[in-house]
């Protein structure tokens, strides 16, 4: 997928572990851990802005677009 979620780093940039964080912005600690590890596959807007007055950022300092590379073949083809 090229969204990229940079979450973790963003948190290590703030020195803050996942339970603190997870506390902060009312997220269960599984949760956070999808979103943190690149699992995800959506994001609330409210909980965007929770992570964002937490982590005292931008929601383009944790979501990333990185572009397919066109000229790479696909693991499912021949």
């Amino acid at each position: 997928m090229p969204i990229i979620i940079n979450l973790d780093v963003m948190m290590a940039k703030r020195k803050i572990g996942t339970s603190e964080l997870s506390a902060k912005i009312g997220l269960s600690l599984s949760n956070l851990s999808i979103l943190k590890n690149n699992k995800a596959k959506a994001i609330r807007f409210s909980t965007l802005d929770a992570i964002c007055k937490a982590l005292d950022c931008q929601p383009g300092d944790i979501i990333e677009y990185a572009e397919v590379n066109p000229f790479k073949k696909d693991k499912n083809e021949d």
